[in-house]
């Protein structure tokens, strides 16, 4: 599923425009995809966490502090759409590699949710095709 949603994104971060914001408290395109490509890999990290580690907690990622740390609204479209493609495929790749007998571990936020393998995939994705109706790609 995963890699049929990333030309979706690769189409969205080629439009014009895709760094002006459609209002102040709203992300761009170009943030959208940043914000995403960087969901590829902080989801990757939590999923190798709990594949090698019993019950681990996860570190908190402020997704907002994130888009300010990372400069979003500066940054290179086309990079931008690189990284996000290829994050997207190292998540696909991880996500799918996963033993049957995994799917079942546990790992916690750092406000004590906890998730399983499987609730974690399903998380991931309800975020990254979230994001595509955000920016009505």
């Amino acid at each position: 599923m995963l890699p049929a949603l990333l030309p979706r994104w690769q189409t969205a971060l080629r439009r014009a425009n895709i760094e002006e914001r459609p209002d102040p408290g709203t992300w761009s395109v170009l943030e959208y995809g940043a914000h995403v490509s960087d969901v590829f890999e902080v989801f990757t990290a939590r999923l190798e966490l709990m594949l090698r580690e019993d019950n681990p907690t996860f570190a908190n990622w402020d997704q907002d502090q994130a888009s300010i740390d990372g400069n979003y609204s500066s940054l290179d479209p086309e990079e931008v759409s690189s990284e996000l493609i290829q994050n997207g495929l190292d998540a696909a790749a991880a996500y799918g590699a996963v033993p049957e007998e995994h799917w079942e571990r546990r790992g916690l936020r750092s406000n004590g949710a906890e998730f399983t393998v499987v609730t974690l995939t399903g998380y991931f994705l309800h975020d990254v095709v979230h994001h595509l109706h955000d920016i009505d790609a």
